[in-house]
């Protein structure tokens, strides 16, 4: 993009140029408008081609291809939370933390502790250490066992209520 706005403006200088040359004055103005509006409609395709080839149609209205990959997403989520605890800490906790922050409305970064009262009002003292992002267990505990298909399936269902 950076390059086809360099061309423009370099053929629009151009055109300006050879128009000064011209002995008539009022032929710059023509000449500079004709050019303009040329590279104009030039960008203006340029763009609608490759937003065109950005969106394949085939596959975005294929609802087989839909429920394909969403069942892989969630067999994927599930093997994950069946593993071990260091794949739930980095697959698994993020995304929850972020659905939660998303539906609820509260940020972590704005007030920590309406943040924690929020959580702990929603999953209870036994489900937020799965959910809370500044529980992730560094060091020798990386191998332990996740907390398995029951957790996550306790932790959506209290995202989906709300």
């Amino acid at each position: 993009m950076k390059k086809l706005a360099t061309v423009a403006i370099v053929v629009v200088l151009g055109a300006q140029l050879m128009a000064l040359s011209h002995p008539d004055r009022h032929v710059v103005l023509w000449t500079g408008a004709g050019v303009a509006v040329v590279v104009l409609l030039v960008v203006r395709w340029y763009l609608m081609r490759d937003a065109v080839a950005a969106v394949d149609d085939s596959r975005a209205r294929d609802p087989a291809e839909s429920l394909r990959r969403w069942r892989a997403k969630t067999e994927i989520l599930i093997a994950r939370a069946d593993s071990t605890r260091s794949d739930w800490d980095k697959y698994l906790r993020p995304m929850l933390a972020r659905q939660f922050e998303l539906a609820t409305g509260q940020r972590k970064a704005k007030d920590p502790n309406v943040f924690h009262a929020t959580a702990i009002a929603l999953f209870g003292e036994e489900l937020w250490p799965w959910v809370d992002p500044d529980n992730v267990v560094r060091g020798g505990a990386e191998q332990q066992p996740g907390p398995g298909r029951a957790v996550l399936n306790d932790v959506l269902q209290r995202l989906e209520r709300i």
